[in-house]
């Protein structure tokens, strides 16, 4: 095959949940409802705008020195309240779902926007705030390196879908699969696949559908002609923790909604555990076998876990994800297993006084987690009944379960680190009903090698010599388990995976002899939040460096140089005000 050009590529990105929008449109005639979601105009007793109403409600609720006298005033604010209030609980109608079978509200539904202008901005509104554009410098980025505009593909998902409801209801897969053969025909080349947070989950669920879609000897051959990279960013290989939060307290996401609210609209999606952590050390069974051996789903066990899980603590994560209070121990007795996690954490429990119990990843994933909280929590039910029938029953795939390296030629696995990251909470009751049931207590937080507390005392435990990038926990060891190798702190992460030399911002981690004709690397970005990191200069700059260097038939080195970076955009050049110069002389220059 002729090493290909930029011209030649196609670049398909797969975006997380929180950097792709979704239309509401009616259940009954498919128009767009978003100026249904409005409060009714006041009445014609004065000139009135919405923009004049929210002007005058920001500036009370500002607290400006401004006191409101007359009605007119007064009915602009309240009127700017009630178009709040009515768009607020017009876009929950909409978002949420049914809890047991993922359909849409029958007065309104919500699907993915098409095209690239699912992901370059996301709109603002009452409910999303100020314009997001995310993806926008990205998009930029690609067509200042030679991809043709038409040639960059965004592959929307609607988010709060199960991975096997996406199949179901909106043929998902079967349409990514078309979109590569596509673009291989009209492009003559392979693609490029970028994919964030979330994305990542989806990604790897297509790849494990494909296997069955395509006879099993043209599995790598369709992979090795369809796809030439995949840059798994900020990819969630062992789930997220924020996603325990967003569960059982809810996670507002910065929308103006309580975190009750928050969790009840968050638990009725499907892929609500789809992030949900999990241990390292425990696999199912591959059921792609399955389907060529004639079994039943009742001759595979949901997890076998190796030894080092029960030798270790924490399912190899640094602590336990989960400390909660509980009532009393009323109901231990049914959970042998809870009941034996809370007398070996407790040695002494008086009647009716609350009992903490503590989970790891692996008690999280496997549902006893939520078995152990049953009596107590009125959710806990449905998440059992998801957790069983759209993650441990799929049909293709256990998702809480650990990534093998895909069969594709080039990866490379890209994180933000030295962050502040959360990897572990304190749950207590509220006294309140659901959804405002349980409170958080207490956060542990990971950074610079260390655990502590929300208070700042140092926490026991096993962290890692890396933090995360805030949302995603990462230290390097996820990306063993996908390579099936050992992994010593400061040691090269894969045999022959070497760490070159430190680039400002960057670390990396790269092999090509591992794995003959394949190319895997770890490049860890200093500081890069989670959401944002899509449009990291530095990220960009390292990607299109490395598809440069494939492109040159020359090229002597597997992995591009790490030698000093200069310019590649006109941005990039600035002026040195310490050196009173340009500081960059010989790539740049200032013309009148």
């Amino acid at each position: 095959m002729e090493m290909p050009t930029p011209n030649d590529w196609t670049v398909i990105a797969i975006q997380g949940a929180t950097t792709l929008t979704l239309s509401l449109n009616n259940a009954n005639d498919g128009t767009d409802t978003s100026f249904r979601c409005r409060a009714r105009p006041p009445p014609r007793r004065s000139a009135w705008s919405p923009a004049r109403c929210l002007r005058e409600r920001r500036r009370v609720h500002r607290g400006l020195p401004q006191v409101v006298r007359n009605h007119n005033s007064r009915l602009c604010v309240d009127s700017a309240e009630s178009m709040l209030l009515s768009a607020v609980n017009c876009w929950l109608k909409c978002m949420t779902l049914d809890p047991y079978n993922q359909t849409d509200n029958p007065e309104c539904k919500s699907r993915p926007d098409s095209g690239l202008s699912a992901i370059t901005e996301l709109d603002p509104g009452y409910i999303t705030g100020p314009l997001s554009s995310v993806w926008k410098e990205w998009v930029k980025w690609c067509i200042e390196f030679g991809i043709e505009a038409n040639s960059i593909i965004a592959a929307p998902y609607d988010w709060r879908l199960s991975p096997s409801k996406l199949e179901e209801r909106d043929l998902y897969f079967h349409k990514l699969k078309l979109t590569f053969e596509t673009a291989l025909k009209l492009r003559g080349g392979p693609s490029l696949v970028l994919a964030h947070s979330l994305g990542n989950n989806v990604f790897r669920y297509f790849l494990e559908w494909l296997k069955l879609e395509i006879p099993p000897k043209q599995y790598i051959k369709w992979l090795d002609e369809h796809i030439h990279a995949y840059f798994a960013v900020g990819s969630p290989f062992l789930g997220a923790t924020q996603t325990v939060k967003a569960t059982l307290s809810g996670e507002t996401f910065g929308l103006p909604v309580s975190e009750g609210t928050a969790r009840s609209m968050f638990s009725s999606f499907g892929s609500s555990l789809w992030m949900m952590p999990f241990s390292k050390y425990c696999r199912a069974d591959n059921k792609y076998w399955k389907h060529f051996s004639g079994g039943t789903r009742k001759d595979h066990h949901i997890h076998q876990c190796d030894e080092q899980e029960f030798r270790s603590n924490y399912s190899g994560w640094p602590t336990n994800l989960i400390n909660i209070e509980i009532p009393s121990i009323r109901g231990l007795e049914a959970y042998p297993s809870v009941s034996e996690v809370a007398h070996n954490n407790f040695s002494s429990i008086e009647c009716g006084l609350p009992t903490q119990l503590s989970f790891s990843a692996r008690e999280i994933s496997d549902g006893t987690f939520f078995k152990a909280i049953e009596d107590y929590d009125p959710e806990s039910k449905r998440l059992l009944h998801l957790l069983e029938k759209s993650y441990h029953g799929d049909p293709v795939l256990n998702p809480l379960t650990p990534w093998d390296r895909p069969p594709i030629k080039n990866i490379f696995c890209i994180y933000g680190i030295d962050s502040k990251t959360e990897v572990g909470y304190y749950f207590a009751p509220s006294g309140k009903p659901y959804p405002d049931n349980w409170i958080i207590t207490d956060v542990i937080y990971e950074i610079e090698g260390s655990l502590f507390s929300r208070s700042g005392n140092l926490v026991e435990g096993n962290p890692g010599p890396t933090s995360g990038d805030e949302t995603s926990e990462h230290d390097g060891s996820d990306i063993q388990v996908e390579l099936n190798v050992e992994h010593q702190d400061e040691a090269d992460i894969v045999p022959n995976m070497t760490r070159s030399p430190r680039v400002k911002y960057i670390t990396y981690y790269e092999d090509s002899e591992s794995i003959p004709g394949r190319k895997t690397a770890v490049w860890e970005l200093d500081k890069a939040n989670h959401r944002n990191i899509v449009r990291s200069p530095v990220l960009m700059r390292e990607v299109w460096l490395q598809m440069w260097h494939d492109t040159r038939p020359d090229a002597t080195l597997k992995f591009v140089t790490k030698a000093k970076r200069g310019p590649l955009r006109d941005e990039d050049c600035y002026w040195d005000y310490g050196k009173a110069r340009c500081a960059w002389p010989e790539y740049c220059e200032y013309r009148l």
